[in-house]
């Protein structure tokens, strides 16, 4: 698919020769002896032009220590090295951990030195080695792509900026602005961290093997959150509840989070939000300012 692919080589692009192409990418698999999973949500970019874009899409520069999660067989990893300062990649299977730094020193070696590897889930990591990440830039797989962004948010406060390939629908979902159809828990939650947009649609042909649907980038740049009174984890349950029963009113739908209709309903009108609205047309803000109204009256309501 032509369009996937990006023509336009910038002088600080890494050679071809230190780029990954599919004869490489199947060829390191063979010697593996790997297969793409789907448990692990495995599909590898095979575009050279893809790698490129994402790079560029990320805006990292020389400064800019990358975490990256899932990086397979390389081919982003080795798009990233030549641009930025550091890259730790998170990668749950063992051999493709183990394999990623040799694979970096075979074709790469001058770069070697700017990768750590850990063999981890991304789901469970508490912290990280140093340098600490300035960007989480990644493909990441679909079944984990929004715990996983949620989760590095919220347990590394130095990143700064975010830029994932993920599986269209959920860039969708996740860039989604209240009113939109699509616009839902994991469009807030990103909210409460971050500025969020849509950057780009990519082919499905781009990957070993081909995943059924496309795929799109989604780009994050971090701010502070709403000011609020309420934790952040009272905050996520009034959006949790909300969007648990998004077609009925705010009222009906949070009387289980604060204990009644009567009181969701006090709670609304205090936090200046109409009881007969629906989740789905309020702002990042509003949700804290009903967790703040809950905290208020009555602390722990809303956790």
């Amino acid at each position: 698919m032509e369009h996937d692919r990006d023509p336009d080589v910038e002088p600080t692009d890494p050679p071809e020769a230190a780029l990954l192409g599919p004869a490489q990418v199947r060829e390191l698999a063979d010697r593996l002896g790997l297969r793409p999973t789907k448990h692990w949500g495995q599909n590898f970019v095979i575009d050279k032009g893809t790698v490129r874009r994402i790079v560029r899409a990320a805006g990292v520069g020389p400064e800019d220590v990358v975490l990256e999660v899932g990086p397979g067989l390389g081919s982003l990893t080795l798009a990233l090295l030549p641009q930025v300062r550091h890259v730790t990649a998170l990668e749950i299977d063992p051999a493709l951990a183990t394999q990623l730094p040799q694979t970096v020193a075979d074709v790469a070696p001058d770069l070697a030195d700017r990768l750590t590897v850990r063999h981890t889930d991304a789901l469970r990591v508490t912290e990280l080695p140093d340098p600490q990440p300035t960007a989480l830039v990644a493909n990441l797989p679909y079944n984990v792509a929004v715990p996983v962004v949620l989760h590095l948010l919220a347990t590394v406060p130095t990143l700064r900026s975010v830029l994932v390939m993920v599986q269209l629908e959920v860039a969708e979902r996740l860039a989604a602005r209240p009113g939109s159809k699509v616009y839902g828990v994991p469009s807030v939650k990103a909210a409460w961290y971050a500025d969020v947009t849509g950057a780009g649609r990519i082919g499905r042909h781009v990957f070993w093997p081909a995943p059924n649907v496309d795929s799109g980038l989604v780009r994050m740049v971090r701010r502070e959150p709403p000011p609020s009174v309420a934790t952040r984890q009272q905050v996520f349950a009034v959006v949790d509840a909300a969007f648990a029963q998004r077609r009925k009113t705010l009222r009906a739908a949070l009387a289980g989070w604060a204990g009644s209709a009567a009181q969701a309903e006090a709670h609304l009108t205090s936090a200046g939000v109409d009881p007969r609205a629906r989740g789905e047309v309020l702002t990042v803000a509003d949700f804290t300012r009903i967790a703040d109204a809950a905290a208020g009256q009555d602390p722990g309501a809303a956790g």
